[in-house]
């Protein structure tokens, strides 16, 4: 059974090495108790290769983690409900016992239960799904049948999100490109077109918050992935793009075996996720900036 996580009001956000830790307390929800609930996939859920294979690799560097924290400025008394589950789809999201167990069936359900007991204690709600509706990574054939998945089964998600959470922020996400790491490889061409891909991507599911009046965290800008122009350095590889530099600074896709290469954030990458949240919701942050 997967249970609701709630970040504790002491929680201590541990910086080494770009990784992040967070150590939990016991926390008792009050009359000034406000949630913040996260749906999504592994990058919700905070997974990373360096997490502990008996917890799902996954870790408390999560970009709702770092934006609970974020958020505490405005709302001090603020818990985290995180639902989300690593390779979430569209389709499994709303399936009973799918990837994993939630008491109402799926991660949907359990959330919708949960605002609509909360509702009057809600601050916001974040959500990223569709990265796992492509069949696929390598290539274009599993491209356009995974943006038809998007467009079909995203709404309807939306839908039933919005009508529970009347009045409450709701902030969806679009998604850095993850193949910019092509360009070490002497595969420029290639590494260009990807950015095409997941502009293409992108536009679905910008188009679904849209029509169900939700705001999106512009990742795709926060990573800059159309940034060829700007040549900055990167260990190991003298002068490359800011594009590439910003996907090898901020997830495990340059990283050799063990690690990597892998395409999910790590800490930095969770916290340039994160304020592009606080940014989609108008939350100043104040002393939190990614170098």
């Amino acid at each position: 059974m997967r249970n609701m996580r709630l970040a504790p009001a002491a929680m201590a956000l541990l910086m080494a090495g770009g990784i992040a830790a967070a150590v939990d307390s016991a926390v008792e929800a009050s009359e000034e108790t406000t949630y913040y609930v996260a749906m999504g996939d592994s990058l919700a859920a905070g997974w990373q290769p360096i997490g502990d294979p008996e917890n799902d690799h996954l870790t408390r560097a999560s970009y709702p983690d770092q934006l609970w924290l974020m958020a505490r400025q405005h709302y001090p008394d603020l818990q985290l409900v995180n639902l989300a589950c690593p390779g979430e789809s569209t389709e499994s999201i709303r399936l009973d016992n799918g990837r994993c167990e939630y008491q109402h069936g799926s991660q949907l359900g359990e959330a919708l239960a949960f605002i609509e007991e909360h509702h009057d204690q809600m601050a916001f709600i974040t959500i990223d799904i569709g990265f796992a509706d492509f069949d696929c990574i390598d290539g274009l054939s599993c491209l356009f049948p995974g943006i038809e998945n998007i467009e079909e089964r995203l709404p309807p998600i939306l839908a039933e999100l919005h009508e529970v959470a009347a009045g409450v922020p709701i902030v969806g996400m679009n998604i850095y490109d993850p193949y910019l790491n092509l360009w070490l490889q002497g595969e420029e061409t290639l590494a260009r077109q990807s950015v095409v891909a997941i502009q293409l991507i992108n536009e679905a599911l910008e188009e679904a918050y849209a029509e169900a009046g939700i705001a999106v965290a512009d990742v795709e800008r926060a990573f800059e992935i159309e940034d060829w122009d700007t040549l900055v350095p990167l260990a190991g590889h003298g002068d490359v793009p800011r594009n590439v530099a910003l996907l090898c600074q901020r997830t495990w896709q340059c990283f050799g075996p063990p690690l990597g290469p892998d395409w999910h954030s790590n800490a930095l990458g969770f916290r340039a996720l994160a304020e592009a949240f606080a940014e989609a919701l108008d939350l100043e942050v104040v002393g939190v900036s990614d170098t």
